[in-house]
C-alpha cells in the first residue's frame, strides 16, 4: 500500500453509494453523476488504496471481501470526521473554545458577572474563565499570553496593548458612623488633609489615580496602611485605623459593619478598560467575549 495516499472525501462516499446500491449509474443518478464519472472515481480510490473493492461484471457489481471490511467500518470514521468538521466550523462561529479573562478584583466583582452570565446564554459552549487578580498581575498575565484580555482601571498607556476605554468609576471615602464627618453629604479631598488614611496599595490600578487626586489638592494625608484587598480597608476602619478611600465599585459596605460611605469631590474619575496583546489575534471565542464585555460595559475610547 503507498506509503502517501490521495483519497478524497468524494470518492469515499461514492464508493459507500455504489456499495449500497450495488450500481454505478444508479449511484451516479442518486448524486448527480454520470455513471461513467462514478466508477472513475471508484476505481481511482481502488488505485490508491491498492486494493480492489468491487468485483466487476458486465451484469452487477459486488463487494469483494476487502470491500465489505471497508463498507463495515466507513461510515463510522465519516460520521466521526462530520462531527469533528462541525466542531470546527463552531470555533468558527464563535460557539466553541476556551477563554481566560482577568480582572482587578472590584471589576470582577461587580461588572464581570453580567457579562459571564451574558456569555453562558450566548455562547454555552464557550468556557470562560475568570480569575480576580491586582492590576499588576492582570497586566502581567495578558502581557504574556497566559489570559486572552484582561478588564482594568486607567487611564494608564502601553505601546504593547491595545487599550480600550469602557465605563467610568468614582471614589468615595470610607468612615465609622460616628466620625464627625460622616453627617456630611459628601466630603471634599482638601476635607481628608491631615487624617490618618488606609489605602489600596500599588499593585491596584486606583492606587495612582487616589495619589494623584489627593496631590492635584494639595492634601497631605498620613497612610497608615496600605493593602491589597477592599475588605481589610473596610475592617480597617471599622477598627479605627484611620478613614479608607475605595472605588464606589467596592460598595455596598458589608452588612453589620458601622460604617458609612460618602462621595469625594470635586469628582474624581477612574476608566474602567479592557486590554489585549497590541498586533495579536484573539481566538474567534475571545473575541465574542471580548465583544460581550464591549456590548455591556460600553466602549467610550481606544487607543
Amino acid at each position: 500500500m503507498p506509503t502517501s495516499m490521495n483519497v478524497t472525501l468524494r470518492q469515499l462516499r461514492l464508493f459507500l453509494s455504489v456499495a449500497k446500491s450495488g450500481s454505478f449509474s444508479r449511484a451516479g443518478a442518486e448524486v448527480g453523476l454520470t455513471q461513467s464519472a462514478v466508477s472513475r472515481a471508484v476505481r481511482e480510490l481502488e488505485i490508491e488504496l491498492g486494493l480492489r473493492l468491487f468485483d466487476r461484471t458486465t451484469r452487477e457489481v459486488q463487494l469483494s471481501a476487502v470491500g465489505a471490511e471497508v463498507q463495515a467500518h466507513l461510515p463510522r470514521l465519516l460520521d466521526d470526521l462530520d462531527v469533528f468538521l462541525r466542531e470546527v466550523s463552531e470555533i468558527g462561529a464563535q460557539r466553541r473554545g476556551r477563554v481566560m479573562v482577568a480582572a482587578s478584583p472590584t471589576i470582577a466583582a461587580r461588572l464581570m458577572p453580567p457579562c459571564v452570565a451574558r456569555c453562558r446564554e450566548r455562547f454555552p459552549y464557550v468556557h470562560l474563565r475568570l480569575r480576580d487578580e491586582v492590576q499588576s498581575e492582570v497586566l502581567r498575565h495578558v502581557r504574556s499570553g497566559e489570559v486572552d484580555f484582561g478588564v482594568v482601571v486607567g487611564p494608564f498607556e502601553a505601546d504593547d496593548l491595545q487599550i480600550e476605554a469602557l465605563c467610568e468609576d468614582s471614589f468615595v471615602a470610607i468612615l465609622r458612623d460616628d466620625d464627625t464627618l460622616a453627617v456630611s453629604g459628601s466630603l471634599p479631598w482638601t476635607g481628608l488633609a491631615g487624617r490618618d488614611v488606609v489605602l489600596l496599595d500599588h499593585s491596584s490600578g486606583s492606587r495612582p489615580l487616589i495619589d494623584r487626586a489627593l496631590s492635584d489638592a494639595g492634601v497631605q494625608v498620613d497612610v497608615v496602611q496600605d493593602v491589597a484587598n477592599a475588605a481589610t480597608i473596610f475592617g480597617l476602619v471599622e477598627a479605627g485605623i484611620g478613614l479608607g478611600i475605595l472605588p464606589a465599585l467596592a460598595l455596598p459596605l458589608p452588612a453589620g459593619m458601622p460604617l458609612v460611605a460618602l462621595p469625594i469631590g470635586p469628582e474624581s474619575r477612574r476608566a474602567i478598560l479592557r486590554v489585549r496583546r497590541r498586533h495579536r489575534s484573539l481566538s474567534p471565542a475571545a473575541e465574542a467575549v471580548w465583544g460581550v464585555v464591549g456590548e455591556l460595559l460600553g466602549v467610550r475610547a481606544t487607543w
